[in-house]
């Protein structure tokens, strides 16, 4: 097991640095900061001075080598914006996003997968159809549609929930949660549904796939042969093995809400590192940007690593195999 973790590692390793090398040459040739940030009445002389400072006079290489040796110590640098430490600001809206991300998982999770087993048994029902036809819906619009459709709804029609906001927020420590207040509930459930409803639509269609093949398997049918009620074959055999490609899935779409939440948080104006990111892009912001997607990449380097772990765990063929190679 530990020499699997280490393998694991290593091979991440060679990611994260063509990762952060590639959003660092992207980011450092598009958009002049130095001039946003001294606005229009500025001398040439201020400029080379605001050049040197950042740093921005020196060769690509050597900014990059120093981007790399301050982020393996918890630093990126100083925000062109605001003149504020990145790994700071990066603190103040994680937890945003974090809590945003995990009710929007919980969401999917919740619902997806109830609806995909219904759908899976009862394939010719009224409902079950009405689901399918309705998570098509889910996953032909896109989301910043879906988020403005229900602002419209809940928020100018029936003005039930708030438009944009985390509401009141509760300060634990360094960490900020909306969870603890009527407000901030209130404020979550629209991003949430928004940002969620495209994975719930992909949960409950592999649900019902792996459902219905699962089903169709000699061991169900020898099931049926003894005589076992239909709820012990459903729940007791065909569901255990129907969601271990779902646990997979699911691990990995977290990645993916907590990467594609920047268009629900900048929909919602929810105060997130996706919002951050969009705002920083408009500015040129270069550390801010390059952070982000180097902590997104880590997001899903470790839920990839999490994920092998759990199959090197369940599926003894791995070990086998792995004894068998060595």
């Amino acid at each position: 097991m530990f020499s699997f973790i280490v393998s694991r590692i290593l091979q991440a390793l060679p990611v994260m640095f063509v990762v952060s090398l590639i959003s660092f040459a992207m980011f450092a040739y598009v958009g002049d900061p130095v001039s946003i940030m001294l606005g229009q009445d500025f001398t040439e002389a201020q400029r080379i001075a605001l050049v040197h400072d950042l740093g921005l006079d020196e060769p690509f290489f050597v900014q990059f080598a120093k981007f790399i040796g301050n982020a393996l110590q918890g630093e990126f640098g100083l925000s062109y914006r605001l003149s504020r430490p990145v790994a700071e600001l990066i603190a103040e809206r994680a937890p945003a996003t974090l809590e945003l991300a995990i009710c929007a998982a919980m969401i999917s999770l919740c619902v997806g997968v109830p609806m995909g087993i219904y759908t899976g048994l009862f394939r010719h029902s009224w409902l079950s159809r009405f689901l399918l036809t309705f998570s098509l819906i889910g996953v032909s619009l896109p989301t910043f549609l879906i988020g403005i459709l229900l602002i419209l709804v809940f928020s100018v029609w029936l003005g039930w929930l708030p438009s944009f906001g985390r509401g009141d927020v509760v300060q634990i420590g360094w960490w900020s949660s909306g969870f603890l207040t009527l407000s901030g509930l209130k404020a979550m459930i629209l991003p949430a549904i928004t940002l969620g409803l495209l994975q719930l639509t992909l949960i409950m269609r592999l649900v019902r796939s792996e459902m219905m093949e699962v089903l169709r398997t000699d061991y169900i049918k020898f099931a049926r042969a003894r005589g076992l009620p239909n709820r012990s074959i459903y729940f007791g055999h065909a569901l255990k093995n129907t969601l271990v490609p779902v646990i997979t899935i699911a691990g990995l779409q977290l990645g993916s809400i907590i990467a594609f939440a920047i268009v629900t948080e900048t929909v919602f104006q929810w105060p997130g590192m996706g919002l951050l990111f969009i705002q920083s892009v408009g500015a040129a912001d270069i550390p801010v940007m390059a952070a982000y997607l180097m902590l997104i990449a880590v997001v899903f380097v470790t839920i990839n690593l999490v994920v092998d772990l759990l199959y090197y765990a369940v599926d003894p063929r791995l070990r086998v195999g792995r004894g068998r190679g060595h």
